[in-house]
């Protein structure tokens, strides 16, 4: 069973903190106060400008930071809060933080919700030492306003900061992000098997969604394997890919998939360990997520020097078809890699950023390769 080893530990691990009365430290979801629902006394606001730095419940401020309440606006523009009451806005070089007890060693993915208010170039630094990660949060995947993007650690400590700095610099020192609902989900390393020689290739174990929104997850570009909200997949690309659940989208197996949002722009990798000369087969499903993608897509699997391209004609309500690409290794690492051909947007909307869904990615070795011949 997929992931049983760990499964099995942490069923151990939560008898033993019922039998020695000791709370585990972290559960999946939103931090405290996670969507800045909790209100600031009256003293510690001046208008929007937050005068404290501990006034945010559960959170520490630094710089110029905003409490941003639904339906505020700046001159003739409304302020997007992403969820709920309320949300931060960084100014220049502002951060929030909030100290988090977790398990070391143990691997985690975090959450939030971005808007963009005034700059093009805006920019999320995302920290828990001593690992960080600058999410460029200028291109709008969506026509709502904002988008929610994952970033993944690996705790070495038993307490940890999270931090969300604002690095830039503008003229105006309002300009800056809206950040809203910060979560948490702990991920589980995925491991080969006899079944499937890719790692996490149903891409079940992926960041925290939220429930009841219908945007999926950003995973950022440039993202490697080694603190992947993707656990075992690498965004070898520009622009994002979008981490899809079945409560909210057409997937084509079990609860989650990836759609690849931007083009060739758009592209997950793995690195699989192969055997020189043998021959392989690497399988995987291609489908719509019934978010009125529409259109003639194309989705290009590369296993080394070997690609297949799959053509799937969508109508934007769902479904899917399966390909094989056969092949035979020519180095003992073969990189597996999909991208889509082409950029695609939503036939309801015409801005938000759509594309094909990739699901249950399968590589095998071939022991009769009399057939390929």
């Amino acid at each position: 069973m997929k992931n049983s080893r760990m499964k099995v530990l942490l069923l151990l691990l939560v008898l033993l903190c019922a039998i020695f009365n000791i709370s585990l430290a972290l559960t999946d979801g939103l931090l405290k106060n996670g969507n800045f629902e909790m209100p600031l006394a009256k003293a510690d606001l001046n208008g929007t400008v937050v005068l404290k730095h501990n006034a945010i419940p559960e959170w520490s401020i630094s710089g110029f930071v905003e409490y941003i309440k639904a339906g505020q606006k700046q001159g003739d523009m409304l302020l997007v809060v992403p969820e709920g009451y309320a949300a931060v806005r960084l100014g220049n070089e502002a951060s929030i933080k909030q100290v988090l007890n977790v398990t070391k060693g143990m691997y985690y993915s975090l959450t939030f919700s971005a808007a963009r208010t005034c700059a093009q170039e805006e920019r999320i630094n995302v920290s828990v030492t001593p690992d960080f990660g600058v999410l460029p949060i200028q291109t709008l995947y969506s026509s709502s306003g904002w988008d929610s993007y994952a970033w993944a650690f690996q705790a070495e400590f038993s307490q940890v900061e999270v931090l969300l700095h604002n690095p830039g610099v503008e003229e105006d020192p309002a300009c800056g992000p809206l950040i809203d609902s910060v979560a948490i989900r702990t991920l589980y390393p995925p491991r080969a098997t006899n079944k499937n020689l890719l790692k996490n290739g149903d891409f079940e174990e992926g960041p925290y969604i939220f429930p009841n929104t219908s945007w999926g997850v950003l995973v950022p570009p440039n993202i490697e394997d080694d603190h992947s909200p993707l656990p075992a997949w690498m965004v070898e690309s520009l622009k994002a890919v979008k981490y899809l659940d079945s409560d909210h989208f057409s997937v084509p197996q079990g609860k989650r998939a990836i759609e690849l949002v931007a083009g060739k722009e758009s592209a997950i990798a793995q690195v699989a360990r192969t055997t020189i000369g043998k021959m392989y087969e690497l399988s995987f499903k291609v489908g719509d997520a019934s978010n009125s993608c529409e259109g003639s897509m194309i989705v290009e699997a590369f296993a080394g020097r070997d690609t297949l391209k799959v053509p799937y004609e969508s109508k934007g309500k769902g479904g899917f078809k399966r390909a094989v690409l056969r092949f035979k290794a020519n180095a003992n690492r073969i990189r597996i890699m999909f991208l889509s051909t082409y950029y695609h947007t939503r036939s309801d909307d015409f801005v938000s950023l759509c594309g094909p869904v990739v699901d249950d990615v399968k590589l095998l070795s071939v022991r009769n390769p009399r057939r390929f011949l």
